[in-house]
This record gives structure tokens, sequence and C-alpha cells, in this order.
């Protein structure tokens, strides 16, 4: 409607590359051990995890760089945005940012020692079940700035246009087939 340059490619990018990375994190540190260890091991887990997250991250991270760029150059798309819109782009670049820095850090412990202690940690966020916080001591730094700001986007979620996330037109999937004839 404003401008579309650039728009399709970094709205796809942005928007698949998030779906993978949210549907990851959530399987991935939410699937308790005892359910892949018959499988896998939790290594070859983080190596999987590395390789497919890297991947959406970078989808993601390129998408979010595209759409920041124009919330914050293009003048048309400035005047409609609020700070918030732009706030929110801007959070979400700087986690995916700070996700792709902790595929860094997990490529010096590919035993998944660490990746088990942060779906602990997870596990009992979700559960409410014993002091999260044990799970993270002696973590890297980076993996807890992107547990920080990952809690802060959920914090501020409310209050944006992340909202929109619960008011997809999934509907339309299921929609009857439109006809639609030429006039004569």
């Amino acid at each position: 409607m404003l401008s579309s340059s650039g728009m399709r490619l970094a709205s796809n990018l942005f928007h698949v590359g998030i779906l993978l990375i949210f549907f990851g994190h959530l399987v991935g540190l939410l699937t308790p051990s005892w359910v892949y260890e018959p499988f896998m091991s939790a290594g070859t887990k983080q190596i999987i995890a590395i390789v497919v997250g890297g991947v959406a991250g970078a989808m993601c991270w390129v998408g979010s760089f595209m759409l920041l760029k124009r919330r914050l150059t293009d003048p048309r798309v400035k005047a409609t945005g609020t700070f918030a819109d732009t706030l929110v782009i801007g959070i979400l670049w700087v986690q995916v940012t700070l996700g792709m820095l902790t595929i860094v850090a997990s490529l010096g412990h590919l035993d998944g020692s660490v990746m088990k202690q942060l779906s602990y940690w997870a596990q009992a966020v979700v559960t409410f079940q014993g002091n999260p916080a044990q799970y993270i001591e002696g973590v890297h730094p980076i993996y807890k700035a992107h547990i920080f700001l990952g809690i802060t986007i959920f914090v501020v979620f409310p209050f944006t246009r992340l909202v929109h996330v619960w008011s997809a037109p999934v509907e339309y999937l299921t929609r009857r087939y439109q006809l639609v004839r030429k006039r004569a």
C-alpha cells in the first residue's frame, strides 16, 4: 500500500524465518530429553538445531533488517508508523542477532550439555517447577542476553503490532472457493 519495494521478499524472509525459529525453540527446548534420547544424542540434537536454526535465523535476520531499514528510511512508512512499530522490529532484529551469536558459542561445546541446561531452564519456567535460575548459572553471557531479550519481547508483545499473530487469517485456508468471472 505504501511502498512495496522489496516488501514481499523482506516480509516472506522474516515471517518464514521467525515461524521456524519460534517452533524450533518450542520443540527443541520443551521436549524432555527422555523423548529424543532413544533416537539421538543431545549433541546430535544440538547440531540439528545449529543447522536449522542457522538457516532460519539468517532468513529472519535479513528479512527483519530489510523491514527495519524500510521503516527507518521510507518517508511514507515512517509517517504512518509509530515509535512502537519501529522499536519492536528493532528489538526482534537484535534478538535474532543474539540468537545467531549463540551459534558461535554453541560450536565450542557440541556435546549438548549447555543445550540440556537451557532446555531444563525452559521446562522449569513453563511448568513452574523448581528454580529455573539454577539451570543457567555458568552459561555463556550471550545465552543470558538472548533469554533476557526474549522475555522482554513477551512483556512488550501485547502493546505492539506483534499481537497480529493472534489475528492471522487462518480461516482463509478453509474458506469456500471463490469464483471470479470477467464481465462481458
